[in-house]
């Protein structure tokens, strides 16, 4: 610490050693005065925009500082006249109109009424998958001042539990929508969001929580070998439980989920209009590579081939799967198969066929 306070005082005398040697730095020799304001180009920008401004009396300015958290803007010495600055607006800005103060060495100031543009931004989600009720954080930018969040399919709104300028709290509204994005708004505008999310209620459940129903009387069921399957309630996504699956050595060594009622040569998910098979997992101290196959019957309209993952250990991962990644058919599945290869544990939550 008294290593870096010497050093920041070593640097202050150079400076002002420095600024008394004029143009030592290459910058333009100008006299401090009182600022006056002429025009700035342009009057709205976004953070790492660059922005002039013009007028008399502009020399030798030591700090520019926009209102609004007084949040400072990088001077550009080398580049400023006594009739014109040029800068930019601080990655770091807060959102809406504000005045970017001026300060010059003799501390005459000047005041530019200026509209920074800081639309929200969401660079991850804590989950994918909800219900009604469900609460997801949302981290990211430019989210302090957000006013509304609704489901883009649907219009409706999902309720503000918490929010600060890099994290926010949602909790999930009751919905139609089976995948949707979100529409945030805050005061420099409306965005959508790049993440979609899907509604464990609208999609075809395999599992969430407990064995979904499935397409008929006989609702989904494990036929797995060479794995111990069971419920747990010690690791989950969302909910309260999911499927912890123990590959044992040899065998196939497979989680195996179906239905056994069969009707009108149709099994498991009686769902041509699927496009994607979503699910959370997660290794259990260690990754696994698992391979999926519909493992189907024999029939056209069934899916066939495989599809291979790679799932980490100890972090929930989500896998969202087209359905055209597997060949054959129309997308339907008459049961499905997730094959280790080695073995391990895994644990499986939220496992959907999605429209």
């Amino acid at each position: 610490m008294k290593k870096n306070i010497l050093l920041l005082s070593m640097l202050f005398v150079a400076w002002a050693f420095n600024s008394c040697e004029k143009d030592s730095d290459g910058s333009p020799v100008v006299e401090p005065g009182t600022p006056v304001f002429e025009s700035i180009s342009p009057t709205a920008a976004a953070g790492g925009e660059l922005v002039v401004v013009t007028g008399s009396g502009l020399g030798d300015m030591v700090a520019i500082i926009f209102e609004t958290d007084s949040v400072p803007a990088y001077l550009m010495p080398t580049l400023n006249t006594d009739k014109a600055i040029l800068f930019r607006v601080p990655t770091d800005a807060f959102g809406g109109e504000q005045d970017i103060i001026f300060i010059n060495s003799i501390e005459k100031t000047m005041r530019v009424p200026f509209n920074v543009l800081a639309f929200p931004q969401v660079s991850s989600v804590s989950t994918y998958t909800f219900k009604e009720g469900t609460q997801i954080t949302l981290e990211g930018n430019n989210l302090n001042d957000v006013s509304s969040v609704v489901l883009t399919e649907t219009g409706e709104a999902a309720t503000i539990i918490s929010q600060e300028r890099k994290i926010m709290v949602i909790e999930m509204p009751a919905t139609t929508a089976v995948r949707t994005t979100l529409d945030i708004t805050n005061v420099t505008g409306e965005i959508t969001t790049t993440q979609e999310f899907i509604s464990i209620t609208n999609s075809f459940i395999v599992y969430d929580d407990a064995y979904g129903p499935g397409a008929f009387n006989g609702g989904i069921q494990n036929w797995g070998w060479s794995c111990v399957v069971s419920e747990t309630n010690k690791e989950f996504k969302t909910g309260t439980k999911s499927l912890k699956v123990e590959y044992s050595e040899g065998g196939g060594l497979s989680l195996f989920l179906g239905s056994d009622t069969w009707e009108d040569g149709h099994w498991f998910t009686d769902y041509y209009t699927a496009e994607y098979l979503v699910f959370y997992a997660k290794g259990d101290g260690k990754s696994a590579e698992i391979t999926i196959r519909p493992d189907s019957p024999p029939w056209s309209d069934f899916a066939t081939g495989e599809k291979t993952v790679s799932i980490p250990a100890d972090e929930w991962t989500f896998f969202k799967i087209p359905l055209s990644d597997f060949v054959g058919g129309s997308g339907n599945f008459g049961r499905i198969n997730f094959q280790i290869t080695g073995s391990g544990t895994v644990y499986y939550d939220d496992l959907l066929f999605v429209e």
